[in-house]
């Protein structure tokens, strides 16, 4: 997805010695607030608490001892060629996971999402069945909303991948990359670095309606104003009045919630209409990362993004590549965090292990694309970095933090 920091062969908690010791802090990083506690856990109806005889176990397991049985739901048959075959590396990248953590114990039970709703569903309904005591997966929002309710009343948590926000919490957590957490992180630099008159341009589209609203919330908290909001249309290639728009009001700073071609056309505009490198900033979010021809555009030399560290995932790039022959897809990653989070918190006692307040520990975890936690809403808060872009390729101005322990800033 991004650029990413060392990866962690052993998924560790933060809060431990261990997992300090395997996460070297880069100097100075930034200070991160501290979660509120989290709301009472949800009420299940039918808890799936002791063993029954249809639930699925482990060929050659004592008789008295419980598997960690984990549901992965993907959408494996999607009519989408892409989507197949994101879900069968997203399944590889779980496997890998459950191999690294050394547990003989855990179980992966597929099933699948397919173009989500019902499928979705009939999916969560044949894991419980099963004996799931968790649910990794599915990948979009609809799935996750079929699927929350019925893992919600056999108290089983749902580890979902799905980017939108409103199908979190409520016994269902979000591990994906949210643009929220990206232009807060980005905005709150610039206006740590001086930067007070802040202006958007925002794609006509669901992720710039998601960018816009958390750029007015990030503006807000760093204390400065927003000047302008424009929008545009991706299909039209026209941005010159919006960006003359974003000039003429006077922003020291201009969020761009786009990337590729379009973010390659809208910045010499900007250029064009006097958005000069010395006066005015450019900001971006994830969209950014990975994108080779940005350095070659001299209208975004200077300008900051927020995103992962670089190569946090190389070693996970390495033995996935390694183990299955091919590179994995961009949010592979997710599924290896999921599974090693579950491996981390198996030690439990059975039915009790994935408890709300253990997935709720605000020190956080440490994965491969750097740390993480679950905010008391459901969605991830994650450790990243700041990048600026250069002529030579982007280079990190603000560490991405490597703990979540600290004060408010």
């Amino acid at each position: 997805m991004s650029g990413r920091s060392r990866f962690l062969p052993r998924f560790c908690a933060i809060a431990a010695l261990a997992a300090i010791a395997a996460c070297t802090p880069p100097p100075a990083p930034p200070a991160v607030p501290v979660l509120a506690p989290p709301p009472p856990a949800p009420i299940a109806g039918n808890p799936l608490d002791r063993e029954l005889p249809g639930y699925l176990r482990l060929p050659g397991m004592a008789p008295d001892q419980v598997p960690v049985r984990v549901g992965i739901i993907l959408p494996f048959s999607s009519s989408a060629a892409g989507t197949r075959n994101l879900a069968a590396s997203m399944l590889k990248a779980a496997e890998l996971a459950m191999f690294d953590s050394g547990n003989h114990n855990i179980l992966l039970m597929t099933a699948d999402e397919g173009n989500g709703g019902a499928n979705a569903a009939k999916a969560a309904q044949q894991l419980l069945a099963q004996g799931a005591e968790v649910i990794v997966g599915p990948l979009f929002g609809p799935s996750v909303q079929a699927v929350a309710p019925m893992a919600r009343d056999r108290g089983v948590p749902v580890l979902a991948f799905s980017t939108e926000r409103s199908v979190a919490g409520n016994g269902a957590y979000l591990l994906s990359f949210l643009p929220q957490i990206e232009v807060r992180r980005v905005v709150g630099y610039a206006a740590a670095n001086g930067h007070h008159q802040f202006a958007a341009l925002l794609p006509h589209s669901a992720y710039g309606d998601v960018a816009g609203s958390a750029f007015s919330d990030a503006v807000t908290s760093a204390h400065g104003a927003v000047v302008d909001v424009e929008h545009f249309n991706t299909d039209a290639g026209d941005v010159a009045a919006p960006s003359e728009a974003v000039v003429k009001s006077g922003a020291d700073a201009v969020l761009i919630a786009q990337g590729g071609v379009m973010l390659r056309a809208i910045a010499p505009t900007l250029s064009f209409h006097g958005a000069s490198r010395d006066k005015v900033k450019l900001l971006g979010t994830g969209l950014w990362a990975d994108d080779p021809q940005l350095a070659r555009e001299s209208s975004l030399v200077g300008s900051w993004y927020a995103a992962p560290s670089p190569n946090a995932d190389e070693q996970f790039v390495t033995k996935y590549r390694t183990t299955f022959g091919a590179a994995p897809a961009s949010i592979a990653s997710l599924a290896y965090d999921a599974v090693s989070l579950v491996a981390l918190l198996s030690q439990g006692q059975p039915y009790h292990r994935f408890t709300q307040a253990a997935l709720m520990d605000p020190n956080g975890f440490a994965g491969v694309n750097g740390i993480f936690r679950f905010t008391p809403d459901g969605t991830s808060e994650r450790g990243l970095a700041v990048m600026e872009i250069t002529p030579a390729g982007p280079v990190v101005v603000s560490p991405a933090p490597t703990t979540f322990q600290g004060k408010n800033s």
